[in-house]
């Protein structure tokens, strides 16, 4: 498929458009649960939403989940990540036109650039980066670049025996129950563990939880197929969990937290061990997230060393800012 810049039309995403939106992004080869109109809307009040369906004659070709911030285009600020969702991959010279005629319908908005947060390579069902050669012909700037830390969808990516010589003694201290939640079941077990992740994240990293437990819980309702909850229980009592996102390839880590005692008997390496395998186990890559800080510029070396000691490598995650001002 090839085009020119004219042949596209760009339409304002509006609610009476959201069951056409998620029947695309459900069938698109890069998009998550996370383009869902019922994942992206739970925090529709935080921003001004300048989503667009882009059409080509009467065929729906893509969506570009996105927000507005002053003369500024987002791609989403509160998403992960973003840009370009695609029904099936169109041509490099398809994409290229389609990315020229869209920095033209941003200038027309009075919109200056966009800032375009790729979708991981993993997160592809089919290849489809042709999104990254059309910004590199549009004069788009790299300003940001994240290191993935990753573990390969098969057990040959995954050398087991790197982890467990470090905290083999740790693990013979037993007592431990590890459990699953799928979706929102068990809301008292999902409370205890963001109790845990609130105390663990204020004193080691002086942040909080992106989602309240309220909307955790929400999401894990709406998507229960796509979010889990593990946990490890000594006793009554959480001290290791974690948040999985799961994709159709790819099972990612959104929060993971484990207490003093948690690290005495190594709680939260075998929640991860059994998190990979079972990731593995359907053909998912299994995505710790990053261990960035400052736009990518800040390396935490001990956080990216501990995902790597489980066999981890890293797939880069890349932002671009591209010009609207003059578009071809």
């Amino acid at each position: 498929m090839t085009g020119r810049a004219d042949d596209f039309r760009f339409e304002a995403y509006a609610p009476a458009q959201l069951e056409r939106w998620n029947a695309f992004v459900a069938r698109s080869v890069n998009g998550t649960f996370l383009f869902d109109r019922g994942f992206m809307d739970y925090h529709a009040h935080r921003f001004d939403d300048a989503s667009l369906l882009v059409w080509r004659g009467d065929h729906l070709l893509a969506l570009l989940p996105a927000h507005a911030e002053g003369d500024q285009c987002l791609s989403h600020g509160g998403l992960s990540y973003g840009g370009l969702v695609l029904a099936e991959p169109v041509g490099a010279a398809a994409l290229l036109a389609l990315m020229q005629a869209l920095q033209r319908h941003l200038a027309a908005q009075g919109l200056r650039s966009l800032l375009y947060k790729t979708v991981p390579a993993i997160y592809h069902q089919l290849p489809c980066e042709d999104d990254r050669y059309a910004l590199f012909r549009c004069q788009a700037q790299l300003v940001r670049r994240e290191v993935l830390s990753v573990v390969g969808p098969s057990s040959a990516h995954w050398p087991k025996g790197r982890r467990k010589p470090l905290s083999g003694a740790l693990r013979r201290r037993g007592g431990l129950t590890l459990a699953r939640v799928q979706g929102a079941a068990e809301p008292a077990a999902w409370a205890a563990f963001w109790a845990l992740l609130t105390v663990e994240l204020s004193a080691r990293h002086h942040s909080a939880p992106v989602h309240s437990l309220e909307e955790m819980l929400m999401l894990a309702q709406r998507f229960a197929g796509h979010i889990q909850l593990r946990l490890a229980w000594q006793g009554d009592a959480v001290i290791a969990g974690m948040v999985l996102f799961d994709t159709a390839t790819v099972s990612h880590v959104q929060y993971m937290a484990a207490s003093p005692a948690a690290r005495r008997c190594a709680a939260l390496d075998q929640l991860i061990e059994q998190a990979i395998e079972q990731a593995q186990s359907a053909g998912r890559w299994f995505d710790f997230g990053h261990s960035n800080e400052a736009a990518g510029q800040v390396l935490n070396e001990g956080l990216c060393f501990y995902k790597e000691s489980f066999g981890a490598s890293t797939v880069v995650h890349d932002h671009y800012l591209l010009p609207c001002e003059g578009g071809v």
